[in-house]
């Protein structure tokens, strides 16, 4: 933000871009990593509230942990090693990217309610405003990025 005095501008030093919020987390694998995803990721939010002044309502946050389960959950279910969960954030968009070391990419299967099983990705892409998976050197990133002003 920048005032302006009698025709003299007095910067404030507000008004340097800001960098989105960022956090990585390692898992092995072991009992409980699921659940400790979930955990890292709302304490993301509760940071992106208190330092971006996001407003996250109770549906975005539910889908934001949502996404977080489901793609921790398939690294941990096709991935033969650790796997890591990065989150980005501003105070309108997260994005959520999950590494695991297996290089093969998911299957997206149609919709089927009758199919039991293999609706992670679906779920995923229903509630992600966009969704990618890349094969990177040591495996595959899976990327959602979520809106959390409800558009």
């Amino acid at each position: 933000m920048t005032y302006h005095l009698d025709g003299v501008v007095i910067p404030t030093g507000f008004d340097v871009p800001v960098e989105p919020l960022r956090r990585a987390a390692h898992f092995t694998g072991e009992p409980g990593c699921i659940a400790e995803s979930r955990r890292v990721a709302a304490q993301f939010l509760d940071q992106l509230r208190t330092e971006c002044r996001a407003t996250i309502d109770a549906k975005a946050e539910g889908a934001v942990l949502l996404v977080v389960s489901e793609l921790v959950t398939n690294a941990d279910r096709h991935s033969d090693g650790p796997y890591i969960l990065e989150l980005e954030g501003t105070d309108t968009t997260l994005t959520v990217a999950v590494y695991d070391s297996n290089g093969t990419l998911p299957r997206v299967f149609p919709r089927d309610p009758q199919r039991i099983g293999c609706h992670g990705l679906e779920i995923v892409r229903a509630l992600a405003r966009e969704v990618g998976v890349e094969r990177v050197p040591v495996g595959k990133r899976v990327r959602a990025v979520i809106d959390l002003t409800g558009g």
